[in-house]
């Protein structure tokens, strides 16, 4: 951006530094810019009364992102010119915390081949300083170097000669802090050249001699580079003055907030905006910041997918309301100040010319707020802090962001930091939304080196540290070991428990879990063999029901990437889920080329979900990305589960973001939002057990067998391998694939614009099928054809209601029951094709010698 174009943005008809100047007697002279690019606010700090507020910084004041960028490729431009190319090569970037992380990052843009590394006030468990130094005059003094490779500093992380150090920071003031990290660098890596680099330069003449004597101490030649040149005038007893003003100042406003609150008493409150997640699916591997060093291959990454991005950034916004507004304010966090820019810089352009997008972020610094235009912060909103340093320190401050005409606020934060006092009440999500018509989350996985990362793997976002227990989570298991699914169909967030005797007659089994002596997952059935007569029938069924299949996978798959995408990560629900999970995987891939991550996890009724899985998959994917899978709905019991599993977990301090909706094939229940069709018909992998589903067992949770940091169980049933059909039953639905496409697209469409919500209607039928046949509990009413066909595989059985017509899709319930003795009543008014009743008596009198039912109740 140019020059003129730049003052243009920033130039204002009141100085911003009036307010101050007139009060304290503060005065700033240089060069003719100097005004356009500072104002002046006042500190709540002990050490400094006034604080210079840049115009182009897009920290405290919201700027356009073209303009905050701009400034310093524009800086990192007049540096490589000042070095040449060649040496430019050999620079490494050093910026500081928290104020010029992002400005340090632009300048190293402007260098084009130069790695950057900014210092941090954020810890981080396991990774080992490089170095550290202090800053007397901030509010928050230690800085810390975190860089993942410890060459960085050294060479660049190339192993050759000691390079050229640039350090940037957004203004030079006294200098001390940059000649207190040269001097400490120094003593550790010596080298010929620096260059500090700072937006303005505001030393005193005594402070610009003192660089002249100190590169003649060391030994090195040191170059500034600045925008702009000037001195602050500071009278004397500014300090005092500056500290009684913003006393006299705050205890006006406490007065003023007091008769506002009480004004607003009597006033019906007003709904705050709506808060979306957006899903940035941000490029695996590339750091969210240069906490620990960023590369020019990493910015080669970053730039490639920043279109796309933004792309969905702005569908976002205008999923909201219609068209994409055109104010939009891009609001960073803290230390997180390079990636919400370079968001805001692709926004720009993915929302057009005529567009009005600016960028600010959070700040820890605690400056007072005065709304007027000669003061430089307008407003302040106050939040608590929101991520893992918040123990011992106050909140958090966002900046002259009340009262800004913007409707739309996108914040980004990083994983660490996406935690629940982000989203309390009082939370900053929360605080926006009063000021906005709408909030968008997008969240960052946080970069952590792989010496730190609980799985070794370098870009694994990780978790606050109270959410870190175990240290070292359990690994998914994958076909060939775990499952006959091959390793890439699906990872078994389970334990195996396959040399462990779980199975115990079907009678048996029923009795304990009715009378309340066990819970049913505390065992598992012994696995059905069919009969060659069975298996033919599901061979039969397979390929009759293959197309419908097919349709009702690539509708559901659509419809999610519509919604959750464009990479959801895909959450089947064990076991019966799993296939569907495979089969959503495929259609993804092989229709749009996509390789989505596809993983299984228990969930027990009356039990809840695995919060250890829960854990797991938010190490390693942003929660709100996993959409959670399952084959089927019957009345809607495990919907109702997840949803107040995940509210527990949260509530116990687990990770939120979780987004309890399931997806299913088929939803005859009325229960979810997300399926592939409402009708009950013959789901092929319902016929079978383990040999449909990998050869995997029904999830085990024992006590004496799964631990508070276990995974749930499993069985793999190696010995079936045999009788397995989970290939033959994957590979015959997507083979339709191609063929059925074109309905899926209709399908798909038609499904988007309809109203979807859950009518809960197979519940009520439930409810009075249970008091019409005297069961009174709804647990043992099974409706659908795959509710009723687990009835007759895995309890014990008493009566199958079947809808009076229905035809092929029974066939092999007829079958079962006929094997087991059960009589099938015909009836009408069922909203299912059939309903299976689990017998209502206790005793294993329930059934014969031989396992067949017993008639009567």
């Amino acid at each position: 951006m140019s020059e003129r174009a730049t003052r243009e943005e920033t130039v204002d008809v009141v100085w911003s530094g009036s307010w101050v100047a007139e009060r304290l007697g503060v005065a700033l002279e240089g060069d003719g810019e100097l005004q356009e690019l500072l104002g002046l606010a006042l500190r709540r700090n002990p050490k400094r009364a006034h604080l210079l507020v840049s115009n182009v910084l897009g920290k405290h004041v919201p700027q356009r992102p073209s303009v905050v960028h701009g400034a310093g490729f524009e800086l990192g431009e007049r540096v490589r010119a000042l070095l040449g190319a060649q040496e430019a090569r050999r620079a490494v970037v050093l910026g500081y915390a928290e104020t010029a992380t992002g400005l340090g990052h632009a300048v190293a843009d402007g260098l084009r081949d130069a790695p950057y590394l900014h210092s941090t006030r954020r810890p981080v468990a396991g990774v080992e300083q490089a170095g550290g130094f202090e800053e007397s005059h901030s509010h928050a003094t230690s800085h810390l170097l975190l860089p993942e490779d410890r060459d960085l500093l050294a060479s660049g992380g190339t192993g050759a000669d000691a390079s050229v150090l640039v350090l940037v920071d957004d203004e030079f003031s006294t200098g001390n802090t940059v000649l207190n990290t040269i001097r400490a660098l120094h003593a550790l890596h010596p080298r010929e050249r620096y260059v500090i680099v700072a937006l303005v330069d505001m030393r005193s003449a005594g402070d610009r001699d003192r660089l002249t004597v100190f590169a003649a101490e060391i030994g090195a030649r040191v170059d500034l580079v600045t925008r702009s040149t000037g001195t602050v005038a500071l009278p004397d007893g500014v300090l005092e003055r500056g500290q009684a003003l913003v006393a006299a100042q705050e205890a006006e406003q406490a007065v003023r907030a007091e008769k506002a609150e009480e004004a607003a008493g009597a006033v019906e409150d007003v709904d705050s905006a709506p808060v979306t997640r957006v899903h940035l699916d941000w490029p695996a591997g590339v750091p969210d910041g240069g906490r620990h060093g960023f590369t020019p291959a990493h910015r080669a990454a970053l730039e490639a997918a920043l279109p796309a991005m933004a792309d969905r950034i702005a569908a976002e916004l205008g999923d909201a309301a219609g068209p994409a507004p055109r104010h939009v304010l891009v609001l960073g966090f803290e230390e997180l100040m390079y990636a919400p820019l370079r968001l805001g810089t692709a926004l720009e352009t993915a929302l057009g010319a005529d567009a009005e997008v600016r960028y600010s972020t959070t700040t820890r610094s605690p400056v007072l707020a005065v709304d007027d235009p000669g003061y430089a912060i307008r407003t302040r909103l106050v939040f608590p802090a929101h991520d893992d340093r918040a123990a011992g320190r106050g909140g958090g401050m966002a900046n002259t962001v009340a009262g800004a005409v913007s409707p739309a606020v996108v914040a980004v934060v990083d994983s660490t930091a996406d935690t629940p006092e982000l989203h309390a009440p009082d939370g900053l999500l929360a605080r926006l939304a009063e000021h906005t018509g709408h909030v968008l989350l997008a969240v960052l996985p946080s970069y952590v080196p792989a010496t730190a990362a609980p799985t070794g793997v370098p870009g694994t976002p990780t978790p606050a540290p109270e959410r870190q227990e175990p240290a070292v989570l359990p690994e998914p298991l994958r076909g060939p070991d775990f499952s006959s699914y091959a390793p890439q169909d699906v990872g078994w967030l389970l334990q195996d428990l396959s040399d462990t005797e779980l199975e115990a007659p079907t009678e048996e089994r029923e009795e304990a879990i009715q009378s309340g002596g066990a819970h049913y997952a505390e065992s598992l059935p012994v696995e059905y063999q069919p009969s060659a007569e069975y298996q033919a029938l599901f061979t039969a069924a397979l390929e009759a029901s293959a197309a419908r299949i097919a349709r009702a996978v690539g509708t559901v798959t659509e419809t999610v990437l519509a919604e959750r995408g464009p990479r959801p990560v895909l959450v089947s629900l064990a076991r019966a889920g799993t296939p569907v999970g495979v089969l959503m995987r495929r259609w993804a891939q092989h229709r749009h080329g996509l390789d989505l991550p596809h993983y299984a996890i228990s969930i027990v009724r009356g039990r809840g979900i695995d919060a250890t899985a829960l854990r797991w998959l938010a190490a390693h994917h942003d929660p709100a990305d996993v959409v959670f899978v399952d084959g089927w709905t019957g009345k809607g019991a495990i919907t109702r589960e997840l949803a107040a599993a995940i509210t527990e977990f949260e509530a116990s301090g687990g990770p939120a973001g979780f987004d309890p909706e399931i997806s299913v094939l088929a939803d005859p229940g009325g229960c979810v939002r997300t399926y592939g069709t409402r009708e009950d018909f013959l789901i092929p992998s319902a016929c079978l057990n383990s040999t449909v589903s990998g050869l995997i067992s029904r999830t085990v949770l024992r006590a004496d067998l799964v631990g508070p940091d276990d995974f749930h169980g499993g069985k793999f049933y190696r010995e079936l391998a045999d009788s397995d059909v989970s290939g033959l039953f994957l590979d015959t639905i997507a083979a339709r694939f191609d063929e059925v496409a074109g309905q899926v697209e209709e399908a798909a469409k038609e499904l988007l614009a309809a109203d979807r919500a859950p009518t809960w209607e197979g519940w009520a039928a439930v409810e009075r099928i249970s008091e019409e046949y005297g069961i009174h509990d709804v647990n043992l009413v099974k409706p659908g054809v795959g509710e009723t066909t687990r009835v007759l595989l895995r309890r014990v059985p008493w009566k199958i209601l079947a809808k009076r017509g229905a035809g092929a899709d029974l066939e092999h319930i007829r079958l079962l029951a006929e094997q087991r003795g059960v009589p099938v009543e015909e009836v009408d008014d069922l909203p299912y094709s059939c309903v299976g009743l689990i017998h209502p008596r206790f005793t294993r009198g329930a059934t014969g010698a031989d396992g067949k039912a017993v008639q009567g109740a």
